[in-house]
């Protein structure tokens, strides 16, 4: 019974685990015929499906330590988790082929984009078309819209204007005060989540259904939550052969590696973060969205430029032309949307229009 119940819940587990040992056993025969459409399109799907289905169980798992645990260390469990398979993630397809100096950048900044206009707007309009106006700590948006748009703006604008180095990167100095500076900035403010101004991060509103969950143990979730991510990790090197080859065969724009990634670690935070909406748990859900682009850049950022230093791979921070505009448009957006402790349906549909130019702009430069 015990295992019937396993098998049905965990098949996904299953199926990474075998589809692992496929490329494992066979990888190098089914790359081998990527020029063929048909089956560079059936091996790109399967590795991604795979792997977006893995990291769903890891969120779903990570839910489940969330009721448990209650905010905010539950959605810190979340966040971390999903910023773990994103490092993990760009660091396979980074040391795979050829140099790609922008992955770093053009993935955070896909992150941001998917997270800050379409999984806010989508999380506000759903939200606001069932409950009218939702709630949320004010405070909280506050710590957090603090502390990401200087990260933010030192990590992918500043790079574009300092003087030591040419183009939109930064000297190893530079590259050191970052990282430092976002690993502390980070780290200061956990201390404040789980510290201090804790209270910053709830509404008084926790879910129902933790008490049902409470009931449930600890242990099994955890350890299955990263069952989940070992195979998410390992398979991505696997995608990373695809991408290489849409990115330097097919001569698909760079960018469209960054947004692949991207996908596959912000769809399963998305779907969490909608959930929450539509139960009128706008705090979970703006916990889930913003610490989730706090974490990206937090961390992510750090991760990638000491990657970079040990595989001797340069790594261009700098926004661009287009999306150099965009992300100080949606900074400011977000700012104006949480700056009330109130939603509506208005403010949702702005932030997918933003989306929509992002992928507009994606597209057609």
């Amino acid at each position: 019974m015990i295992l019937l119940r396993f098998l049905r819940n965990e098949w996904g587990l299953i199926v990474s685990v075998g589809t692992l040992a496929i490329f494992w056993r066979w990888g190098n025969l089914l790359f081998a015929q990527l020029s063929n459409p048909l089956w560079f399109t059936l091996i790109f799907l399967w590795l991604f499906i795979v792997i977006l289905a893995s990291a769903v169980a890891v969120v779903r798992h990570a839910d489940v330590l969330a009721e448990r645990l209650g905010e905010p260390y539950g959605t810190l469990i979340l966040t971390l988790s999903v910023t773990a398979i994103e490092v993990m993630s760009i660091s396979a397809v980074m040391l795979h082929g050829a140099n790609n100096p922008t992955l770093v950048r053009d993935t955070l900044f896909a992150v941001v984009m998917i997270i800050l206009n379409g999984m806010v707007g989508l999380s506000l309009l759903i939200g606001g078309l069932r409950h009218s106006e939702q709630h949320y700590n004010l405070q909280g948006a506050n710590a957090f819209l603090g502390v990401i748009i200087p990260l933010a703006v030192f990590s992918l604008i500043l790079p574009d204007f300092t003087q030591t180095t040419p183009g939109p990167r930064l000297s190893h100095h530079q590259e050191i005060f970052l990282m430092l500076m976002s690993a502390g900035l980070y780290g200061a403010f956990l201390t404040i989540q789980t510290g201090r101004h804790h209270g910053f991060f709830t509404l008084g509103d926790e879910p129902a259904e933790r008490a049902v969950k409470a009931r449930e143990p600890i242990l099994p979730h955890a350890l299955l939550l990263f069952a989940y991510m070992i195979p998410v990790v390992s398979l991505a090197e696997k995608l990373a052969h695809p991408i290489d080859y849409l990115v330097e065969t097919l001569h698909f724009p760079d960018a469209w590696g960054g947004l692949i990634i991207a996908l596959l670690v912000a769809t399963p935070e998305a779907i969490g973060a909608a959930k929450a909406a539509l139960r009128n748990h706008l705090q979970r859900s703006m916990n889930i969205f913003l610490g989730s682009v706090l974490a990206t850049i937090g961390l992510t950022v750090p991760a990638m430029i000491i990657m970079s230093h040990i595989t001797g791979r340069s790594i261009d921070l700098g926004l661009e032309h287009t999306d150099f505009v965009l992300l100080l448009l949606t900074l400011a957006v977000n700012v104006v949307t949480f700056a009330s402790g109130r939603t509506n349906i208005l403010q949702g549909i702005v932030h997918l229009l933003l989306f929509a130019s992002y992928v507009l702009l994606l597209v057609e430069g």
